[in-house]
Order: C-alpha cells, then sequence, then structure tokens
C-alpha cells in the first residue's frame, strides 16, 4: 500500500504551521463559551430550583430548547438569521453566543444536580450557625458541589474545544478552517485532516490531564 496517499508526512511537517494559525480561535472561542456557559449556567441551575413556577419553567424551557436545537443550526440562526431582524453580528461573536447559550443548558443541569447532591444535613447545620443562604451557597455548598462537578464540565468543555470546528461554516478561521485551507491548496485533505485531528486529540487529552490534576488537588483538599 502506498501510504504517501493517505499521509503525506513532508505534506504535515508544511501543514501543521499554517493549521496552528486557527489554535488562538479554537482555544479563545472554547474557553470563552464554556466561561460564559458556566455563569450564565449557575443562574439557570438556581431558576430550575426555584419555588416560583414561572421561572422553573423558563428555566426549562431554556435547556429543552438548547439540548434540542443542533449547534449547527444554532450557529446559522444567530449569524445569518438575525440579520434580517436588524441585528448583524460577526462570526466571533455569533460563536460566542451561540457557545454560551448551547453549553449553559448542559451546565446548568451539572450544576443542579451537583447542588442537590449535597447533603440536606450540610444546609440544617450551616443554618444552625445562623448562617445567611448566600454565605451558605458560597462557603458550604458550591465547594462541595464544584468537586462534584469536575468531570462533567470537563466533558462539556472537551465538547466544546471538539465543537468549534463547526464554526467553520460561518467563516471562522479555526483549525478547521485552515485546515481546509490548506488541504484546497495542496489537493491533499487526507494528509491535513489527519494532522488537524491529532491536534484536536492533542489539546483534549491536555485538558483531560488538567481535569485529573484538578481532581487529586479537590481530594487532597
Amino acid at each position: 500500500m502506498n501510504w504517501q496517499v493517505i499521509f503525506n508526512l513532508e505534506l504535515a511537517k508544511e501543514a501543521i504551521p499554517k493549521i496552528l494559525e486557527g489554535l488562538p480561535y479554537t482555544l479563545g472561542l472554547s474557553l470563552i463559551g464554556f466561561a460564559l456557559g458556566t455563569f450564565c449556567g449557575f443562574f439557570v441551575a438556581l431558576l430550575r430550583m426555584s419555588r416560583l413556577a414561572p421561572l422553573r419553567y423558563l428555566a426549562m424551557l431554556h435547556i429543552s430548547l438548547m439540548r434540542g436545537i443542533p449547534l449547527m443550526v444554532l450557529l446559522f440562526f444567530i449569524y445569518f438569521g438575525l440579520p434580517f431582524m436588524g441585528l448583524e453580528l460577526d462570526a466571533i461573536s455569533a460563536s460566542i453566543i451561540a457557545f454560551t447559550l448551547m453549553s449553559s443548558a448542559y451546565i446548568s443541569e451539572i450544576i443542579r444536580s451537583s447542588l442537590s447532591a449535597i447533603d440536606h444535613g450540610q444546609w440544617e447545620a450551616a443554618r444552625s450557625l445562623g448562617l445567611k443562604t448566600s454565605v451558605i451557597y458560597r462557603k458550604v455548598i458550591i465547594p462541595q458541589a464544584f468537586r462534584i462537578a469536575v468531570p462533567p464540565l470537563s466533558n462539556v468543555l472537551l465538547d466544546m474545544v471538539k465543537s468549534t470546528s463547526l464554526t467553520a461554516m460561518i467563516t471562522v478561521p479555526e483549525l478547521f478552517n485552515k485546515a481546509k485551507i490548506v488541504g484546497g491548496a495542496k489537493s491533499d485533505y487526507m494528509t491535513v485532516y489527519i494532522c488537524v485531528a491529532l491536534i484536536y486529540w492533542v489539546i483534549c487529552s491536555l485538558y483531560a490531564l488538567g481535569q485529573v490534576h484538578l481532581e487529586k488537588r479537590l481530594a487532597t483538599y
């Protein structure tokens, strides 16, 4: 078998630096989207746990919509659809909004389940000390819930790193977009796609190692 047809090593050496030009966009979109999604997801989780039915149903509607709509459709709606309503966004802004909305739905359920997993006796003990609800959340509940939430939150982050490849469809110059350009210029998509797959794998592996390290630190604490 002629392996040069599947993977051209010389082309790979030339292509990888050009593909890596899109790395800041891939990392930036995933990390910003994850950070904003976590921030919004926390409040969505609180609304989901609210005793007020309208707030609870509003959170449930958001979660249902974001988990039921493909990310590609959401990206296209924000980038191509909103201009018809008078709101035009650049590709980066549209991607960040889409990632934030989508991730907040998944993250809110992770946060909700993590908060619910804390034994109710923790609440009773904190209240018996006269602590306010905000202090109980900040000092007692959230630190314990965070340890439970780390593995599933890491899965969301890894999924977001890979999902940034979809933003190539709306012209964001991230890793996959750069790989398509190089593949087209060199008429060898197979080699550059293998290269970009390996780059995604390395990024996700490093994040996974970070997750393991964080879990050990939290377990020790």
